[in-house]
């Protein structure tokens, strides 16, 4: 199923809809944890693999503007 993902807000969305909140002090360690989550659901075919991708892009371009 297809999501609509436009920016980090809507990948937060994404995983509160699975049961995760990620919230950690450091935003390196919560951008880790939220990829790593990201790539679970991907791999038990939760998400699309356009999905997928769009949120590992998202996530990667918060980082490099932080």
């Amino acid at each position: 199923m297809r999501q609509n993902l436009n920016n980090f807000y809507d990948v937060l969305q994404l995983l509160k809809k699975y049961g995760f909140i990620v919230y950690f002090k450091d935003k390196d360690d919560m951008y880790e944890m939220i990829e790593q989550e990201i790539s679970q659901l991907f791999h038990y075919e939760l998400i699309s693999k356009d999905d997928y991708i769009k949120c590992k892009l998202i996530i990667k371009q918060r980082r490099m503007n932080r």
